[in-house]
């Protein structure tokens, strides 16, 4: 075999596959599609305009027909004195009821222990819809149970934040196009179409208020402001 004449030959093949290699290289960057996702946040804030407490009476009697019985008819008058005071029937809900024995010292049910009473629950879920009057049916519904009211938590809220919403979900989205146009200048390029937008969820920040139980008259309460926050996260082409 002549080597001479064959290093030409291979000489010829590697610069054929070099140059095979270089144009599918081109040929791939230049159809790779140039993309910048980012994620963009929007809060706004709005007064509160409901309020809604879960409220109710405990009660201990030595039977148990004795210990419901008081604890339905402290109940009634709390619902009562609520709904004289401004709120609404159809706003307040029954959501606890229960009846549990008491026992002597530290025992239970399986040590032996001595049934002492029966202790009643029956608890209210309550909105209020006009907060002028929140502070009024708060103090009447305790004011009626007595020694036996027990308020669990207070909250308000915003009865439809649709709008609020918009206006985040809004500032979201132009938050996200402001940073996609700065890595766009970064880049040396500029956004395109957009290709996908998936948000997050609307939240609205809680303010809850916990109270302990037994009577509280005369009670303050400020509603201040609730801020309402949005996520979305967009991609754009690059060109």
């Amino acid at each position: 075999m002549n080597l001479t004449s064959v290093r030409p030959h291979l000489t010829t093949l590697a610069v054929a596959a070099a140059l095979a290699i270089s144009l599918t290289a081109c040929a791939s960057s230049d159809n790779t599609t140039k993309e910048v996702t980012v994620v963009g946040t929007g809060e706004v804030r709005g007064a509160p305009d409901i309020l809604s407490a879960g409220i109710g009476v405990e009660v201990v009697a030595p039977d148990v027909s004795g210990a419901v019985s008081q604890a339905n008819e402290k109940a009634r008058a709390m619902i009562d004195a609520m709904i004289a005071a401004g709120a609404a029937a159809e706003d307040i809900q029954t959501s606890d009821l229960s009846v549990q024995p008491q026992y002597d010292g530290s025992g239970g049910p399986f040590s032996g222990a001595t049934v002492t009473g029966y202790r009643a629950t029956n608890s209210v879920r309550i909105v209020v819809r006009d907060l002028g009057k929140a502070s009024a049916v708060l103090d009447a519904g305790i004011a009626a149970g007595g020694d036996a009211a027990r308020l669990n938590t207070v909250a308000f809220d915003i009865d439809d934040d649709s709008a609020l919403l918009a206006d985040a979900r809004t500032r979201a989205f132009e938050d996200a196009q402001n940073r996609a146009e700065q890595y766009a200048d970064l880049s040396g390029t500029s956004l395109s179409n957009v290709i996908t937008i998936t948000e997050a969820p609307g939240t609205t920040g809680d303010q809850t208020m916990r109270a302990p139980g037994g009577a509280m008259l005369d009670m303050a309460i400020a509603p201040g402001t609730q801020q309402v926050s949005f996520e979305v996260t967009v991609t754009w082409a690059l060109e």
